[in-house]
């Protein structure tokens, strides 16, 4: 600890040295805001209470100004903790682990201080103490932030007099499997809300579209919303739904919108919102047949943030097909717009990216590389139609450089040696590059390809050809780990434990760590 200042003669000039202690208290608090605020802990003010009483008389003597607050966990005594500091606020932080977590009693004490309580954050609730939660109706009215994650199939309905029905200074609400179908209620009272993050939600937990927009009517200041849904079976009857209100409303600070569900779900909602700041949109289709999506393709096109798309990938991965559209911000690339679709196997995935290009993505007049990597499926079917090939390329009418990787070249070829024969100005009519992953094409791969070069030669639309290696492209697949693939479980969607896992990659062994 520093206790020696050495010379500061601004402070006593006549005496060379001065000790930490004739510091005067604005300083100090000073120095205390500086040091937690670099921390970053809940726990970080303890240090300081502690080396002195003139700072633990500071630290206490500006509880808003240090932002102090008492954490509340599994593992540490919720009754001591409450006894022995004076009444800040709570901060409840617990991680349940086990098939029977310990300390969930502390949690409990500490949530029955309703009035102190201002951040929940409990993963993984166990339903003994999900069961009491959901069931509290007194208000919480300092709670900020609200996050609960539940790991079970079935967890309990959370009711419409959670929480007495009004949080008024909530900013942050995330729910994790978590059935809440009575939200819409709750979000009436959140105007402060910047934070809505909705994942998994179960069957038992539907919200209509309706029942959200209206609950967001009055969030003024909600920057992300979040809404996933659990499977296709979590929606509702289509007889019950009503065709779009004429009144929409304005969510003016939203920056950023990701939805997993059904399409026409999406359309119920893109057709009651105004988001004039949108510069951020990920949307992940379930598997349908046919789906149409006119209100998003609108979306996409009048949204000015979405104007200036430089490349797009093409993403083909075990159980999904993802479109994902870059912007340059300065010298970085920044994926502005993400759209894709929950399916499996290769021929389903080609047809649905095709439908996601064709119908949901406006004409891209700016963009200038289309990247398609089919390194993420495992076997690639080489008699997909090469028809389908080409209406994937086909909205793609300015595209300069086509990279295609390693394991897809050899389907793709067939398709480009069409273009030979017709279509040849019409799919990538100002095509430069051809930019092929992997080793040196060989047989009828190479034959193709060949043709397909001639021919826009002799057209006056030449294409170059260009093979790099896997290391020299920078281009390396997504390594995607299924869960079904190994657990045999099609009933479960471990897409949405994206979440809770982090995949680290290595040369030598590929390692899961789940949180």
């Amino acid at each position: 600890m520093i206790t020696d200042l050495g010379c500061t003669d601004h402070l006593c000039p006549r005496d060379p040295r001065v000790t930490i202690g004739v510091l005067p208290d604005d300083l100090l608090l000073d120095m205390f805001d500086c040091y937690l605020d670099q921390v970053g802990h809940v726990d970080a003010w303890h240090t300081l209470v502690h080396v002195c009483r003139q700072w633990r008389w500071v630290v206490f003597a500006s509880p808003r100004r240090l932002n102090l607050q008492l954490l509340c966990n599994a593992k540490r005594s919720a009754t001591t903790t409450l006894d022995v500091w004076p009444a800040l606020p709570i901060v409840i932080d617990c991680v349940a682990t086990g098939m029977q977590p310990q300390g969930m009693g502390n949690v409990i004490i500490a949530l029955k201080q309703h009035d102190r309580v201002s951040k929940i954050n409990i993963q993984y609730i166990p339903n003994s103490l999900f069961t009491i939660f959901a069931a509290m109706k007194k208000p919480f009215p300092s709670l900020t932030e609200l996050k609960i994650s539940s790991g079970y199939r079935v967890s309990p309905i959370v009711l419409d007099s959670f929480l007495g029905g009004s949080t008024p200074q909530l900013r942050t609400l995330g729910l994790d499997g978590i059935p809440f179908p009575g939200l819409g209620n709750l979000l009436l009272s959140t105007s402060n809300l910047v934070d809505l993050d909705l994942r998994r939600i179960p069957h038992s937990g539907y919200i209509s579209p309706q029942a959200i927009v209206g609950g967001l009517s009055a969030s003024t200041r909600l920057k992300e919303l979040t809404l996933e849904f659990q499977s296709p079976q979590s929606r509702d009857d289509r007889a019950s739904w009503h065709p779009p209100p004429l009144t929409r409303i304005v969510l003016p600070a939203l920056t950023a919108f990701v939805f997993k569900g059904d399409s026409q779900y999406l359309e119920a909602i893109v057709s009651q919102i105004d988001t004039p700041l949108l510069d951020r949109l990920e949307i992940t289709f379930f598997n349908q047949p046919t789906f149409d999506t006119p209100l998003l393709r609108h979306l996409i096109s009048h949204t000015g943030a979405f104007m200036a798309f430089h490349r797009a990938n093409v993403d083909f991965r075990l159980s999904t097909v993802k479109v994902t559209l870059f912007q340059r911000k300065g010298t970085l690339d920044s994926e502005t717009l993400k759209l894709g679709i929950s399916c499996r196997p290769s021929d389903r995935q080609l047809s649905a990216a095709v439908q996601l290009c064709n119908s949901s993505i406006p004409p891209l007049p700016t963009l200038e590389q289309l990247t398609i990597n089919g390194d993420g499926v495992w076997l690639w079917q080489d008699d997909i139609g090469a028809p389908q090939w080409l209406d994937l390329l086909q909205p793609f009418t300015h595209v300069k450089d086509l990279v295609l990787s390693k394991r897809l070249v050899r389907p793709v070829a067939p398709a480009l040696q069409g273009l030979a024969v017709e279509r040849l100005t019409e799919t990538l009519p100002v095509l430069q590059n051809l930019i092929l992953e992997g080793p040196q094409p060989s047989g009828t791969v190479k034959e193709a390809i060949e043709k397909f070069i001639a021919a826009r030669q002799l057209s006056g639309y030449p294409v170059t050809m260009n093979v790099v290696g896997d290391s020299e492209s920078g281009l390396m697949a997504d390594f995607e780990f299924d869960m079904n693939d190994v657990f045999g479980n099609t009933s479960t969607d471990w897409d949405d434990w994206d979440a809770h896992m982090n995949l680290f990659f290595d040369p030598t062994a590929v390692h899961l760590d789940i949180e």
